[in-house]
């Protein structure tokens, strides 16, 4: 593929903020490629043209000390020390198509609406498997499978409440799905203060620039949330369930309860009485019938899971099982956002919907699977490996980046326990323009659309764009050194 340029000058002839950028042998998402040019974003590489280098550094050193100020940070933990940074936000946003979008929330919603299908019936009567759609052991062997799950029934079938549908661009400019996350999806706070910092700092950049707005977020939220209350509950009270301040996400909760103007309460908060779950207030004890949850299922219940966890609600479970109480998401989702799980999608929306993938899966191999596994160790210097159940960046092995001691590790590893990984072809993942110390540059980027669930799905538009800021990274966790832009849909 030939490099796709940027214009090297505005149209008065002044030196542009993009000139010399080159996005070198992948997809551009502001310039596209020569056979793909992305035409859509012509006015926003207009205004970028415009602007002025030293002005832009200046604003963008005041953003970063707001989102300090502000409290927006995530923790990282080392060792012994929890440190709290600020995630790293880059100025110039990241754009994307009416007609792009359009897909990704078509795809997104079928991806939900699947998940939730395939939870049901796991729980239920396990027609995925015994139609030979997917091996038992994946799903009754899984860590995440809750077998006190079994038969219970949930308002609309919802398992998974809110999604965070993980997605890369590659070379040929087309959206694949890299990996599900039904549990507990974080970042979509990001998504709406990178816009609210973007409207304060940057007016003049989404002068004329007619975008999808994202602060209706914790309305839709709330709604979609108060749609699965238990039957009956005319107005139901929803709380955030938080593990507390030392948590990485704390902000996040904070923030989410704010949005749906509902309170932020920790176990200690609740107390069960009669299988009624209640809070306690000011004014004495008062009903809770939906939990927007933020701690794992080990932690929610020491009757039912880990007997010594002083971070859930002991007997919640039973106010649960007894429909009493609504938690979002689900016990037991975990299941469905299994990386050896994920490889199984494309069959499971022929199977539960009787349509194709709207958005491809990357291709992926099962370790645990004998094809999967002699192809992953043949393979192993140009794969990307990951264990099943990781998350944030961690223990991610990319073949064609590692050395030879990595290499060897990661096969012992593979080969002493196999269904703990699956293995993946390394993507070209697009890149956008980045605003780095020595100008601008093109990092790798992927995209998390945020989905909320209730009767029926609303999918945020545009979702956290995570950037690789480490030259060639294709890591973009933020615990790996990522940061964040603003997502751009255009009307």
């Amino acid at each position: 593929m030939t490099k796709a340029k940027a214009p090297k000058t505005s149209g008065a002839g002044v030196p542009s903020l993009l000139a010399g950028y080159e996005a070198g042998e992948f997809y551009c998402e502001l310039t596209g490629a020569p056979d793909k040019p992305a035409r859509f974003a012509a006015p926003v590489r207009k205004l970028l043209q415009s602007l002025d280098m030293r002005e832009l550094r200046r604003r963008a050193k005041e953003a970063e000390r707001e989102l300090y100020n502000s409290g927006i940070t995530f923790t990282v933990y080392k060792k012994k020390d929890a440190i709290d940074r600020v995630l790293p936000f880059d100025i110039l946003p990241r754009v994307i198509s009416k007609r792009d979008w359009t897909t990704v929330e078509r795809g997104v919603v079928q991806r939900v609406k699947v998940i939730n299908a395939f939870l049901k019936d796991i729980y239920h009567e396990q027609k995925c498997i015994s139609d030979g759609v997917i091996p038992a052991h994946l799903v009754n062997d899984n860590e995440t499978f809750r077998d006190v799950m079994k038969g219970v029934e949930l308002p609309y079938d919802t398992y998974a409440h809110i999604c965070g549908v993980d997605l890369v661009r590659d070379g040929q400019g087309d959206f694949r799905v890299l990996e599900d996350n039904a549990r507990t999806p974080s970042g979509v706070s990001y998504v709406i203060e990178n816009r609210h910092l973007m409207q304060r700092a940057f007016p003049d950049l989404m002068r004329n620039i007619g975008l999808k707005h994202v602060s209706n977020y914790g309305q839709m939220l709330l709604e979609k949330l108060s749609q699965v209350a238990p039957p009956n509950v005319r107005d139901p009270q929803v709380v955030v369930l938080t593990p507390g301040v030392y948590n990485s996400a704390f902000f996040e909760h904070v923030f989410l309860s704010q949005e749906m103007g509902v309170p932020l309460v920790e176990g200690r908060d609740l107390v069960v009485n009669q299988n009624k779950v209640f809070m306690k207030t000011l004014k004495g004890l008062e009903p809770v019938h939906v939990i927007y949850r933020r701690i794992d299922d080990d932690f929610l219940d020491p009757d039912v899971f880990n007997p010594d966890s002083a971070l859930g609600v002991r007997g919640i479970m039973s106010c649960y099982l007894k429909g009493n109480v609504t938690l979002a998401k689900a016990v037991g989702t975990g299941v469905a956002d299994d990386k050896a799980v994920y490889a199984y999608m494309p069959r499971l929306i022929e199977y539960y919907l009787g349509e194709k993938p709207v958005l491809r899966n990357v291709d992926t191999y099962i370790c645990g699977e004998p094809e999967g596994l002699a192809y992953t160790l043949d393979n192993l210097e140009d794969l990307v490996v990951k264990p099943v159940g990781g998350s944030g960046g961690y223990g991610v092995v990319i073949g064609p980046r590692a050395s030879k001691r990595e290499l060897d590790k990661t096969r012992k590893a593979i080969q002493k326990n196999p269904a703990n990984f699956i293995s993946q072809p390394m993507i070209s993942l697009s890149v956008t323009p980045t605003l780095m110390s020595r100008g601008v540059e093109p990092r790798h980027v992927d995209l998390r659309p945020f989905a909320v669930t209730g009767e029926d799905t609303w999918v945020l538009p545009g979702g956290l764009t995570r950037v690789a800021l480490k030259k060639g990274s294709l890591v973009v966790n933020s615990s790996q050194g990522g940061g964040s832009k603003d997502t751009w849909v255009l009307e």
